[in-house]
């Protein structure tokens, strides 16, 4: 097939680009920097407020992945832009360039939309979606860790140090990139059911309690931690914290705090992928060492 795919250049579409090329697809991937030229890749300059771009990028596309969006902002004004708007725009484009297929990444927040700013958001994308007249996937990933992510990097480093502040008490299901990227690539193909909505996972019935991933992390980078679960409180006050240090640059923000709290992200067995078109591979005791071994690689940790 021929791919277009949003937000390649980050975390997920990095890892999806791989898997596609890997599969023998070719993709056009959208870009708002020149990127070193990869057999395979058109990279497609430009952003999703350019339609001059997005109509290239669909341009002899068999389907459009969506992974482009944006995971924390200042205000609510900036999530519409990026995952509101941004939806909007690549939903036009694929009608326009008559791209039938559109698989949306959206995320598990979405099903708690007051909760954040984000996930009402992503909510909101989600509707844009499952109103477009398209043939739709959408998937809600849980927390996604593996090479290349800067997210999870954070309680890699709290496991070095000894102490792991962890959310409050409550269980979370996670995914490595590797097997989000095959699922999206999977739902792309033509022989997938249409409209579905999909909450994936590693395949670990009942998900993590927060103790147990931070054990699991911290296996990964061979401490034994102290591992504290902070109130909800204390984690809005540690967000205001990040803020004032790293300012834009912040990875715990005031609505990432409130997300944090939830004692639910756990996926929905009844939202499962068929498992004929698939199922994980990645043991995440493995992901998480391998991840572990990639950021000493990358002198990150």
């Amino acid at each position: 097939m021929r791919i277009a795919v949003t937000g390649g250049t980050g975390f997920v579409g990095a890892h999806l680009l791989d898997a596609a090329l890997g599969a023998g697809h070719r993709v056009n991937a959208l870009t708002r920097r020149d990127q070193p030229q990869r057999d395979g890749v058109d990279w497609i300059l430009g952003d999703l407020q350019d339609r001059d771009a997005l109509e290239r990028l669909v341009d002899g596309a068999d389907a459009v992945i969506h992974v482009a969006g944006t995971i924390s902002a200042a205000n609510a004004a900036a999530f519409e832009k990026g995952n509101v708007a941004g939806t909007l725009a690549m939903l036009a484009a694929a009608t326009a360039g008559g791209v039938r297929r559109f698989v949306h990444v959206s995320s598990l927040a979405a099903r708690e939309p007051k909760l954040s700013l984000y996930g009402g958001s992503k909510a909101k994308a989600e509707e844009l979606v499952h109103s477009s007249g398209l043939d739709w996937a959408i998937v809600r990933p849980p927390a996604v860790y593996g090479p290349g992510d800067k997210e999870t990097l954070e309680l890699f480093r709290m496991a070095k140090l000894g102490l792991m502040l962890m959310p409050p008490k409550g269980r979370v299901s996670v995914i490595h990139a590797d097997d989000l990227a095959s699922l999206l690539l999977a739902l792309a193909g033509p022989a997938v059911p249409s409209n579905i909505l999909i909450e994936a996972d590693d395949g670990k019935p009942g998900g993590w309690s927060h103790r147990e991933f931070a054990r699991a992390l911290a296996g990964a980078v061979g401490t034994r931690p102290a591992i504290l679960s902070s109130p909800g409180i204390l984690l809005r006050a540690a967000a205001h914290i990040d803020q004032l240090w790293r300012g834009e640059k912040a990875k715990l923000t005031t609505d990432r705090a409130a997300y944090f709290s939830h004692r639910n992200w756990v996926v929905e067995p009844k939202r499962a992928c068929p498992p004929q078109v698939w199922q994980p591979r990645i043991d995440t005791l493995q992901g998480l060492a391998d991840t572990a071994a990639w950021y000493r690689e990358q002198g990150w940790l």
